[in-house]
């Protein structure tokens, strides 16, 4: 099959082809800034209620208590992102991008009104439903909008730019979560502003057309000319339309053969052969994605770096703050090099470098455990005997205590540090507002989530390695994999099951970390990870082709021969 789209060398496609090519044609970069205005949402999504949750805790005790609580209201978006990826899919092929991106700004402007004004905890998990449909929609069509309406010779770099969207919102989140810190409704401040990005993207779309594409497909060649007319040289338009109304008589041809509904497509999908080896390879990026870790470490970054000894929820935003930097950086190196440098290779390296920074991690986080502070019972009885937990009061041994050893007790139990030197022998106490104030009395440190640790400074490094590693290969090139490993007639459906395996991916991680961390410790949780991440990249070696470069019907041709080297290799042009 022949797509639209010069034939370009992949070893010339690089960022200085992108920004030549939008200086010339600027009307591409206003269809990718307003379409990964998506990514953006999302971003800010993943972002946000890491800082909210802080609080959250503090103004309903109830979730303080319960993990599984916690757990809910972080991971209920992934569970609607889930539905929102696989109705994004429908909606692609049958409603087009545009709408598409233009109802999901409806559902996350809902989300955002809801989660403001939440009276309970359970209204919290009905916005957080509701965004998450919505983010679920936008992280799939965006980059789907973007790719049709790129040349294929910056369509890596353009598709990036949905990435470092992403990024950027989690990095915006960040900075409004540390500015609300000190104002009244603080949380309800975060997770409200959510609403004003959805309502930027929706007046913008309103003025963009749909995708060339996609309206060929729907015999409105001449809105889709007009599209190419601006994305294009004046010399290549007329190759470019020849170029589309081979690739939709050939469709046309292919589906007169197959039967109709959503079961039957799903059957013919699975049942050839390009497309299934492009599900393989779509769907184990975007799993891989997701079971390194890296939404544990951004849905719950202010509490992992309490709990590597930073008793402060301003100093775990701030900290988290350079984490989500690093990661809007990584992204910006993808965008400079993916085009030159490969997909495939760019996911290779990145996750070599995960499994070192989790291998690592998780023995900070045990030595962090090891020497924690031990509890006196001095200590703990000089707040008086109501006040010290009574797990610790039952204990047969608790001389043999330390600050670890109290925090997993019971989840109403709570470790206050010396004053003098929080490496000293604390107290574990009752976890109330009245015992907390009567710690925080006399200066000392209250610590629920982690304890204070000599090797707190070496796990936030290490996590901004993580990040480092993470960003510029599996942060962005799953989301360009899927974006051009599809046949055009699948490609709505492609991109909305591997969607749904990231988003279903992303709620077993997320709604299990913190469960996790209080089974296997978090030493433990992260060794898990490092484990997940092997398997990821062996069978992203073994089943993630090479797309540099490549014009759509080369890809197709790559993955319909299967040669082993070629597909598990560079592909080289047949014809060049």
């Amino acid at each position: 099959m022949v797509m639209e789209g010069g034939v370009v060398k992949p070893d010339k496609t690089e960022f200085s082809e992108c920004y030549k090519t939008i200086w010339r044609a600027p009307y591409i970069m206003r269809l990718a800034m307003s379409a990964g205005i998506g990514g953006l949402l999302f971003g800010y999504d993943t972002g946000v209620i890491s800082g909210a949750l802080l609080y959250i805790r503090d103004d309903f005790k109830q979730v303080q208590k319960h993990t599984w609580l916690q757990e809910m209201i972080v991971s209920m978006a992934v569970a609607g992102a889930i539905f929102g990826a696989a109705v994004g899919g429908w909606m692609n092929d049958k409603f087009g991008r545009k709408k598409s991106i233009m109802s999901a700004d409806v559902l996350f402007w809902i989300g955002a009104i809801i989660m403001a004004f939440a009276p309970t905890p359970w209204v919290i998990i009905i916005g957080r439903l509701f965004v998450g449909l919505g983010v679920g929609m936008a992280s799939m069509t965006a980059p789907l909008y973007i790719s049709e309406a790129s040349p294929a010779r910056i369509r890596g770099a353009l598709v990036s730019t949905n990435g470092l969207l992403i990024t950027g919102g989690q990095f915006l989140s960040y900075l409004i979560n540390l500015a609300f810190t000190k104002t009244r409704f603080t949380w309800r401040w975060m997770l409200g502003v959510a609403g004003i990005p959805p309502m930027i993207q929706f007046i913008l779309m309103w003025s963009l057309p749909e995708s060339p594409r996609w309206l060929y497909r729907q015999n409105k060649v001449d809105e889709a000319r007009d599209i190419l007319e601006k994305i294009y040289p004046a010399d290549e338009v007329e190759k470019e339309m020849k170029a589309l109304q081979q690739s939709v008589e050939e469709e046309k041809l292919a589906e007169e053969s197959m039967e109709y509904g959503i079961f039957s497509k799903i059957k013919n999908a699975w049942g050839n052969k390009v497309v299934r080896r492009g599900l393989y390879a779509g769907i184990t990026v975007q799993v891989a994605q997701q079971f390194v870790g890296i939404n544990t470490v951004m849905y719950y970054s202010p509490t992992i770096v309490q709990l590597a000894g930073y008793a402060s929820n301003k100093t775990a935003l701030a900290l988290s703050l350079i984490t989500s930097g690093l990661n809007a950086a990584g992204t910006i190196i993808s965008m400079l090099f993916v085009d030159r440098c490969g997909r495939r290779r760019f996911m290779i390296v990145s996750m070599f470098g995960i499994i070192i920074c989790l291998v690592v991690l998780s023995f900070m986080f045990f030595q962090a455990s090891t020497h924690a502070p031990p509890v006196s019972l001095l200590e703990s009885n000089h707040f008086g005997a109501n006040s010290t937990c009574a797990a610790f009061s039952s204990a047969p041994n608790p001389s043999s205590w330390n600050c670890m050893t109290c925090l997993k007790a019971s989840s109403s139990c709570a470790f206050c540090a010396d004053g003098a030197n929080k490496y000293n022998p604390g107290a574990c106490l009752v976890l109330d507002d009245a015992t907390r104030g009567s710690c925080r009395a006399e200066h000392r440190s209250w610590y629920t989530q982690g304890c204070p640790s000599k090797f707190g400074f070496f796990a936030v490094l290490l996590m901004a390695l993580y990040i480092i590693s993470y960003a510029p290969g599996m942060g962005t090139v799953p989301w360009i994999v899927n974006s051009e490993i599809y046949p055009l007639r699948y490609r709505g459906f492609g991109g909305g099951t591997a969607a749904v395996a990231n988003w279903t991916s992303n709620l077993i991680v997320s709604q299990t970390f913190l469960t996790l961390t209080e089974t296997l410790g978090t030493a433990g949780t992260f060794l898990l990870f490092a484990g997940f991440s092997v398997l990821g990249l062996i069978a992203i070696f073994i089943l993630v082709p090479e797309t540099k470069g490549l014009q759509f019907e080369e890809v197709e041709k790559m993955l319909e021969k299967g040669d082993r080297l070629k597909l598990y290799g560079n592909y080289k042009r047949d014809s060049t």
